[in-house]
């Protein structure tokens, strides 16, 4: 009762539209839940995200939650998630993400989940990583441990944004390592971030750990930016 009370002061608002959350609900309203442009990708494995990658990395498979577009409730949640330090919404995403991926005979056979890295100084200036989040709320629900540390960023690249699509390939090109190779041998990967536009930054993650002996990678994102 407390808590519905001052609900009617200081209403939780929708992250997707900014209008008051009822009772129970959480994060996103249920108009919100049902009519956020849902991809479907991962219902089949040579979809827009997949084909991104052709040619350019070895993937099993690839997919997003959601269409991206700016102007939309899409990017109202990718920026409480990205700029405003909405680590829970990002659990929140995954946990219900993974739940359809486990409904997909697609993904019911990963053995680890590992987030797209910050490069250390970016992770201290901006306190949390959100694809750390994401991956979390995956694990939750998909039964698969998350790992943060086993891929890392050792180069500070810049700002993707406005760059070509060669320039954004160049800017990622060999920044990311594997700190324990042994511990990845023989496992299928999937991989995540928040969002996927050119896939630069992916392609060279998952270029990385192909490299691994035996490994298998796919990718997972929250939304994605190509049609």
């Amino acid at each position: 009762m407390i808590k519905d009370f001052i609900a009617l002061f200081f209403p939780e608002i929708c992250f997707a539209c900014d209008e008051a959350l009822f009772h129970k609900e959480e994060f996103i309203c249920t108009k919100c839940q049902f009519s956020l442009p849902k991809t479907n990708y991962h219902q089949e494995q040579h979809n827009e995200v997949s084909k991104l990658f052709w040619g350019r990395a070895n993937i099993e498979t690839g997919a997003s939650y959601y269409y991206f577009n700016k102007g939309t409730k899409v990017q109202n949640l990718m920026h409480q998630l990205k700029y405003k330090g909405q680590s829970a919404l990002g659990r929140f995403l995954g946990k219900h993400y993974g739940k359809e991926l486990m409904n997909s005979t697609l993904y019911q056979k990963v053995d680890i989940i590992i987030p797209i890295p910050l490069h250390k100084s970016k992770l201290k200036r901006r306190g949390f990583n959100q694809s750390d989040s994401f991956a979390e709320g995956l694990s939750e629900s998909m039964g698969v441990e998350w790992q943060s540390g086993l891929l890392v960023r050792n180069i500070a690249t810049t700002t993707q944004t406005k760059k070509t699509r060669f320039k954004r390939w160049e800017n990622v090109d060999s920044i990311f390592e594997v700190t324990n190779p042994l511990s990845l041998a023989g496992k299928h990967i999937l991989l995540v971030d928040d969002v996927v536009t050119t896939g630069s930054t992916l392609e060279s993650a998952a270029q990385t750990l192909l490299k691994v002996s035996n490994t298998r990678v796919s990718i997972v994102t929250i939304a994605c930016s190509i049609r």
